[in-house]
């Protein structure tokens, strides 16, 4: 037994790379398992739904209820369909965010003009088109939201550029910043998950890879955190950052050493 009641899991750089299940993960999800700690997973990848991490898993024989995991393409989904409902959703993003937001009943459209609410995400398919037409739908005072910070996304061989960066260059020409993230390591992400979990965030523990988000959602709720290096953040980045965690671990393997 351990004295952590739950925990919150990033994915990408901490159980999976790219298409990859990490060295150890399951080892590590196999002892929170037995440790009792409930479970959910929480990735900011704003493209996939919350059955997809499931599918992905479970040949790898991780069993992954889609009750337990959380990604910002669902939470935006859910915010924006409960705080702008009935209203026009202008998407910069991925055609399976937009099935995501139109599954939960949020209405998008393509004309910038027609603009009610503007959201900014990871398009892999990003212009000077897109760019202009943001730049459209964002004057005035529409609301503005990003799905989540990441500015660049791990891979199998690298690292590919992110929302963080989409959304970067729709508030350099809008001359404004996003009125919030939806993801991690925002409150709206924060509530989000202890609703699921359903337990204090003092008994609580997140591991991810990264600090401004999985660390900083930690810290910023009063969870304990761990960082896992296999992801984005090497010791180096942690020696110079503001963002300090609890732990420091070398992969989720050893997330036993602190059950």
């Amino acid at each position: 037994m351990t004295d952590y009641e739950a925990a919150i899991l990033d994915v990408d750089g901490t159980i999976v790379r790219g298409e990859t299940v990490l060295p150890g993960a399951t080892d590590g999800l196999r002892a929170l398992e037995a440790a009792g700690c409930s479970r959910l997973l929480f990735s900011n990848n704003p493209t996939r739904g919350s059955d997809h991490y499931g599918e992905k898993l479970s040949p790898h024989g991780i069993d992954v209820d889609p009750a337990a995991v959380l990604t910002s393409a669902t939470i935006s989904a859910e915010y924006l369909a409960a705080t702008h409902d009935g209203e026009q959703v202008f998407l910069v993003g991925g055609e399976r965010l937009e099935v995501i937001l139109e599954d939960a009943a949020v209405e998008i459209t393509a004309d910038p003009d027609a603009a009610e609410v503007v959201l900014g995400s990871f398009d892999s398919n990003f212009s000077f088109g897109t760019l202009w037409e943001a730049l459209r739908a964002l004057e005035g005072d529409v609301p503005f939201y990003g799905t989540d910070p990441d500015a660049t996304i791990p891979v199998d061989d690298g690292e590919i550029p992110g929302s963080g960066a989409i959304l970067a260059a729709m508030a350099a020409v809008a001359d404004r910043e996003p009125d919030a993230i939806l993801g991690k390591p925002s409150a709206i992400a924060a509530t989000a998950a202890m609703d699921r979990l359903d337990t204090d965030s003092e008994k609580t523990l997140v591991v991810g890879d990264r600090l401004d988000t999985d660390i900083a959602l930690g810290n910023r709720a009063g969870m304990e955190t761990a960082l896992v290096l296999t992801g984005v953040t090497d010791r180096a980045a942690l020696a110079s950052a503001d963002t300090e965690p609890d732990h420091v671990l070398e992969s989720l393997a050893a997330v036993d050493t602190l059950l």
